[in-house]
């Protein structure tokens, strides 16, 4: 018996485990966390016949100072939850499990609630659920580990647990990743100017013709197994829409405030599900910042030297500010947070407003509405960067054709000589009654930019659905709008039929257009379709390899984004990058990363929340690629809410 224990807890299943282990191990036995005296003990067992949550935290704090690992078991709302497994030298203790597990159910709110309640309460009652049966399966799965742990072999429940239904007595096994945040174990690093440095390294590609660094054959083995999970996940839901003419797979992400919908879209449901996945911890990613601590809190005045000009990422009109209920304000001088973020095109570190760098909805210190434009995952740090750029530069593309009502290209759908995509527009009339209209929105910067219209050839149903696609290849351009057509068609058209009357409405008052699909459902009216008049014209359509020179192959994604940052250097735009990747990402080798180029037109939902003070370059590119005669004037500019979805 070299191996010793501590047992914590009274009750039957402290009384069970003693028992089998007892003549295998030295075991001593403590009521509670306060009554133990750690004594270098082999492992500590934390056991109760009910939810104890102020004994788990009081466990992380003993043990991990004491330096010995623990594992608790305990019933709770009909299950027997045994694990995780703390190592003191690892993250991933109770505290990160509980989180992962509330996080992943409806009541969320309630028990983060529940646990506030009954951390502050002491008396220890028995859950009604704790039945002989129930408590001896479970002190049998407890005994298990102990004995695996002690013999050197792979411990089950570190960062697992298992859940027994107290009811069927089905087991189940969930992984749960550490949370950086926790106050137990985390460890976050404090965001630094030196940290924020980025050096592009080399990226090959998956083959000459790819422009991913990581194939999804690769990435299958790690995403669901440690980002999906019905009751630990990241993300907590998968779902097949069997409507849309694609294999669209819908993943969830739950949050506090609700849950947030990813969208994978490819021709097969697996690959979208890994799609959807890699969207979802995009999101994840882009709430807030997840793998550093920020640590700047100054006005601009302040800090000037190293950061980046409010104005120049465009702002709300003073006559916005002063609109009722308006959810932002003027940055006047007030301090706000900044994190460190690095240009690539003047090679220094640079503080960016964080509401800026991640998700702003309103509230707090925000004083512009900022979306997700510019973040993007990749298999590295170079494919990350190179997404985000053309992300930000397919919005920019699309508003700048919608706010100078430009009478673009119109291409030639049978001049695409790409068997794939012929057959994608084929199947999206054949299925859907939508006829497929492309069009050039491509701008100064040369980057293939794609404004896609799905046209309904039907009497009922939305009308009109617009997308857009940007990509160095034109014809994955293209492809990425299509694939996003495809994702609305059909889907939409209860909802769309159901709330004529306020899409109606909408119409005739522009203030109505609040939220993100109100853009889309709004161009669904026919009566609507003679904004877009300007683009369903009867001009002439442009062969498609006319209009695009061929594109130029390499074998290495960091050759591609060089390239993009020279056309950028030369127009003086300035190619910014904020790291937005978190340990729950490093650990399987992806990035994520929000990129920033001001002076481009940022995509934003609600008409009210339009953000074009200070940016110029809605006014003066049109005239750059010959499009219009002059510059435009703000007066000329469109004044209805864009279609974009």
């Amino acid at each position: 018996m070299s191996h010793s224990i501590a047992i914590i807890g009274k009750g039957m299943l402290a009384d069970y485990v003693n028992k089998q282990l007892t003549g295998f191990y030295q075991i001593t036995r403590w009521h509670s966390i306060e009554d133990a005296v750690p004594n270098q003990e082999n492992l500590a067992l934390v056991l109760h016949d009910s939810w104890v949550p102020f004994e788990h935290r009081e466990a992380d704090e003993v043990f991990r100072s004491s330096g010995i690992p623990w594992l608790r078991g305990f019933v709770s709302f009909g299950e027997a939850n045994i694990g995780p497994l703390v190592l003191p030298d690892k993250q991933g203790c109770s505290q990160c499990a509980d989180l992962r597990r509330f996080m992943t159910g409806p009541d969320r709110k309630e028990q983060f609630q529940i646990k506030e309640y009954k951390t502050n309460q002491r008396d220890i009652q028995q859950d009604p659920w704790a039945t002989n049966l129930g408590i001896s399966q479970a002190s049998y799965l407890i005994t298990e580990e102990v004995h695996r742990f002690f013999k050197g072999e792979e411990a089950r429940t570190y960062e697992h647990v298992l859940l027994l239904h107290l009811d069927t007595f089905r087991l189940s096994y969930h992984f749960f990743l550490p949370d950086p945040y926790c106050h137990m174990c985390g460890d976050l690093p404090e965001d630094t100017a030196d940290a924020a440095k980025i050096v592009l390294k080399p990226s090959p590609k998956i083959t000459i013709d790819s422009y991913r660094c990581r194939s999804l054959d690769d990435l299958e083995k790690v995403l669901s197994r440690d980002y999906l999970d019905s009751r630990t996940g990241l993300l907590n839901y998968k779902r097949y829409d069997f409507i849309s003419p694609f294999a669209d797979t819908i993943v969830n992400l739950p949050l506090l405030t609700g849950n947030e919908l990813n969208a994978g879209r490819t021709h097969s449901y697996a690959q979208s599900e890994l799609s959807g996945i890699l969207e979802g911890l995009e999101r994840h990613c882009g709430y807030g910042p997840r793998g550093k601590q920020t640590v700047v809190y100054e006005p601009y005045s302040k800090v000037e030297k190293h950061a980046l000009n409010p104005q120049s990422i465009g702002l709300h009109t003073e006559k916005q500010y002063e609109m009722p209920g308006f959810p932002f304000t003027p940055l006047d001088n007030r301090s706000i947070h900044w994190v460190w973020g690095y240009s690539l095109t003047q090679n220094r570190p640079i503080l960016v407003p964080e509401m800026f760098a991640y998700y702003s909805l309103g509230c707090g210190e925000g004083f512009v509405y900022e979306t997700s434009n510019g973040c993007a995952v990749g298999g590295s740090l170079e494919e990350a960067i190179l997404y985000g750029i053309f992300e930000i530069v397919e919005r920019d593309s699309f508003l700048m054709t919608w706010y100078g009502q430009l009478p673009i290209p119109r291409l030639d759908n049978k001049s695409i000589d790409d068997q794939e995509l012929q057959l994608m527009i084929q199947r999206i009339n054949a299925v859907t009654g939508f006829e497929v209209h492309l069009f050039n929105a491509t701008t100064e910067n040369g980057i293939p930019s794609i404004w896609a219209m799905a046209k309904n050839t039907k009497e009922k149903g939305l009308n009109l659905l617009c997308a857009s696609g940007a990509h160095i290849d034109p014809i994955r351009a293209v492809k990425g709008a299509v694939q996003e057509l495809s994702g609305m068609l059909l889907t939409m058209d209860d909802t769309f039929e159901k709330n004529r009357e306020k899409y109606e409405q909408m119409y005739k008052h522009s203030h109505l257009v609040q939220q993100m699909e109100d853009h889309s459902m709004l161009y669904g009216l026919k009566e609507a379709e003679k904004r877009l008049y300007f683009l369903l014209d009867r001009r002439l359509v442009k062969d498609f390899h006319q209009e695009f020179r061929p594109v130029r192959k390499s074998a290495d994604l960091l050759d591609d984004l060089k390239a993009i940052l020279d056309v950028f250097q030369q127009l003086k735009l300035e190619v910014i990058v904020v790291d937005q990747t978190s340990p729950e990402l490093k650990r399987n080798g992806l990035y994520c990363v929000k990129v920033v180029i001001p002076g481009m037109l940022p995509m934003t939902f609600g008409h009210h929340l339009t953000r074009l003070e200070g940016l110029d370059r809605v006014l003066n590119v049109p005239a750059k690629l010959g499009i219009v005669k002059k510059p435009l004037t703000f007066s000329e500019l469109n004044p209805y809410p864009h279609p974009f979805p």
